[in-house]
């Protein structure tokens, strides 16, 4: 018997590093309210929260400006930044083993179902998953232990223990923990060693084969 069958991948730091495309996104918005931001490693902070977070958190935005901020980012995030993203190494090659020995592969992320559909489109990835859950364009369902809810309220015939979540940010650890399931913490993402330990997940891994070994050995011969 398998101890997972369904695995919960997050986007943004786990499947692919969307550093360039975020960062100098952020930046455009910033810029468009006239807040000059020139150096973009200072924006890496934006990886992983839902924006309307970051931006309220980091530069003290009410909720007009947050949107309005918002929507200044997606103006560029749709046109050229989405696609400024590269996959980490080897991860296309565990989504196929993945795909091929049985489990259940679903992304979570905060980024908008819609924007995270393309990307997957983008890379060609998007074969492996069953189902691609995010946050809707109006921030409802922007946290991740509402997206993980939801996500489990699609796969009701399977128990808390058939899931395992996985995410490089403190939030996919606390969403996993607030809906009961198992998580993996990467640190080859944009969250610290020291954020993953702190919000204690199951498992933490340095790189994909890690990842791997940890999912495949899930599987009980």
């Amino acid at each position: 018997m398998d101890k997972y069958k369904v695995i919960l991948f997050d986007l943004d730091g786990t499947l692919s590093d969307p550093k360039a495309g975020i960062t100098k996104s952020v930046q455009y918005a910033l810029h468009k309210m006239g807040i000059y931001e020139p150096d973009i490693d200072k924006l890496e902070c934006f990886i992983g929260p839902p924006l309307q977070v970051s931006f309220a958190e980091y530069y003290n935005f009410g909720e007009a400006n947050s949107q309005k901020a918002i929507d200044l980012y997606r103006e560029r995030f749709k046109e050229k930044g989405m696609f400024e993203n590269e996959l980490y190494s080897n991860i296309a090659l565990l989504l196929k083993l993945l795909k091929e020995q049985g489990f259940i592969l679903v992304v979570a992320t905060s980024k908008p179902t819609v924007f995270a559909e393309q990307i997957l489109k983008y890379f060609n990835i998007d074969q492996y998953f069953e189902l691609i859950a995010g946050s809707n364009l109006d921030g409802t369902r922007a946290s991740k232990t509402e997206i993980i809810q939801y996500i489990l309220d699609k796969y009701t015939e399977y128990k808390l223990g058939d899931f395992i979540m996985i995410g490089d940010r403190e939030h996919d650890i606390i969403g996993s923990i607030n809906t009961g399931i198992d998580s993996i913490g990467v640190t080859y993402g944009y969250g610290s060693f020291e954020e993953l330990r702190r919000s204690n997940p199951t498992f933490i891994v340095d790189n994909v084969d890690q990842l791997k070994d940890i999912l495949m050995g899930s599987k009980v011969k």
